[in-house]
């Protein structure tokens, strides 16, 4: 299994305390996937939400592929449905539901010829946290 980095998202494991991780795919049309090929994407403003039982990610900015045909081009920051089994869906949306947690993406990827997306469940961290945070990171060091 070949897997090819896109985007990382550097600020999610700062802003948020990140408890776990899951694997989702990403509903695209093909301009948008030359465009993920040469890394034209932003993942940083971007979160994941429930909408009548199906997982969507918004906030998320994908340039358009300049070779594209211009009559059919895709909105940059249009909603985009994220791809899950039934279960995991059901107990990650009792969890953010419940706990009040929240679905950052961490990180983009192409795993076999396929878009992945590396979804973290977290709650926000406050400043004063991420103060500690990295005292303790330079205390170590």
């Amino acid at each position: 299994m070949a897997v090819k980095m896109v985007a990382v998202n550097k600020q999610a494991k700062r802003n948020y305390e990140i408890s776990e991780t899951f694997e989702a795919g990403v509903v695209l049309h093909g301009s948008e996937v030359k465009a993920l090929r040469e890394s034209k994407v932003q993942i940083s403003d971007a979160y994941a939400r429930f909408e009548n039982g199906e997982l969507w990610l918004v906030g998320f900015h994908i340039s358009q592929y300049t070779k594209a045909s211009t009559h059919r081009r895709p909105e940059p920051t249009r909603k985009r449905k994220l791809l899950m089994h039934r279960a995991e869906l059901n107990r990650l949306f009792s969890k953010t539901e419940q706990d009040r947690l929240t679905l950052v993406p961490l990180s983009l990827y192409f795993k076999d010829s396929r878009a992945k997306l590396e979804l973290g469940l977290g709650r926000g961290r406050k400043t004063v946290d991420k103060r500690q945070l990295i005292a303790k990171r330079d205390a170590d060091r």
